[in-house]
């Protein structure tokens, strides 16, 4: 593989799986991952839906880096208009200082959820407009540079946790450039502006303290199998899930009628958000994510293992990995 290979876990849960079983499964593919040389693991933010345990990033992020040694985990990403910059400095800077050299955070301005859950979370709609400034400010905080007299963020301050915009446009590639921060492109589930995005981020970079080049991460969906044709099924269970999650409106749909909606019209909508998979053997992954790489222009894949449980998803993890000749990183001298 010519670029490093991380995974973003979502913290699936299971048709006949709990959300304990997907939390514990989180720790087991993060040591997984450890074990096998991916690079880092990132979880998202993501609120009231019910197929997804991240929503607690932080807390996640703690659990796992606990029962973990070297690999990085982060967030991919907090939405930083859902909170104010002050405490997720306090947060990431805390999870820094306990697990030193192994923090990432991923930030993005999507709400990470629908208009009533906004209004749960005591939402502003217009908090979106100032995430330019909150970024800044939360930049600050971590800096010990902080923007507001007489505030800092304990513990936080100085600990330079590295930042990372998230973004599906052009908004989040000139905004990383501007900033010169590394950017994270959402094409495993908003892949229409991922050329522009990337080539506008290259394009417009400008060097910072925490980056000296641009560094873009594109992020791909895998279904690695001993099969072709288990690996095929697993996808259209995935497919399915997907139906009952932008269609269902509180309700589950049968397979047949999950299969009548991918087959209409409105079934092209979930087949242009799964467009970057790599689905198969794991030689046709293999082939499938060098391929991507080139074609997204691309200096690290970030890979959502979307197989429908948990063993599934590690049993991809492990195929991806052997098929990619990953290698473990040395641990530091004690």
């Amino acid at each position: 593989m010519t670029v490093p290979l991380s995974i973003l876990d979502l913290a699936t849960i299971g048709k006949e799986e709990t959300v304990r079983d997907s939390l514990e499964g989180s720790v087991r593919l993060a040591q997984l991952a450890e074990e096998l040389g991916y690079r880092r693991v990132w979880y998202a933010e993501h609120h009231n839906m019910p197929s997804i345990a991240s929503s607690a990033t932080s807390v996640l992020i703690a659990h796992v880096a606990a029962q973990t040694k070297s690999i990085r985990l982060g967030a991919g990403g907090i939405m930083l208009p859902n909170h104010a910059p002050l405490p997720i400095a306090e947060q990431f800077g805390t999870l820094e200082t306990l697990h030193p050299g192994r923090i990432d955070l991923g930030l993005g301005r999507a709400p990470g959820s629908d208009q009533q859950t906004m209004r749960a979370m005591r939402r502003d709609p217009m908090s979106a407009e100032s995430f330019p400034q909150d970024v800044l400010e939360l930049q600050g905080y971590l800096t010990g540079n902080s923007r507001i007299p007489g505030v800092d963020a304990t513990p936080g301050k100085g600990t330079n946790v590295p930042l990372y915009i998230l973004g599906s446009s052009l908004f989040g590639a000139k905004l990383a450039a501007a900033l010169g921060l590394p950017y994270s492109f959402a094409s495993h589930f908003s892949p229409a502006a991922l050329h522009d995005a990337v080539a506008a981020y290259r394009r417009e970079f400008q060097p910072s303290e925490q980056l000296a080049e641009p560094y873009v991460i594109a992020g791909v969906n895998a279904i690695a199998a001993d099969s072709n044709e288990e690996a095929q099924a697993q996808f259209q269970v995935v497919r399915r899930a997907r139906v009952s999650l932008l269609f269902g409106r509180g309700r589950t749909f049968t397979d047949e009628e999950a299969d009548m909606v991918l087959d209409s019209p409105q079934g092209q909508h979930v087949e242009q958000m799964v467009k970057y998979t790599a689905v198969g053997t794991p030689e046709a992954v293999r082939e499938y994510l060098d391929g991507f790489a080139k074609h997204a222009d691309a200096d690290e894949l970030i890979v959502a293992h979307q197989a429908p449980t948990v063993g599934q998803r590690l049993r991809s993890l492990e195929l991806t990995a052997r098929a990619m000749d990953l290698k473990p990183a040395a641990l530091p001298a004690s």
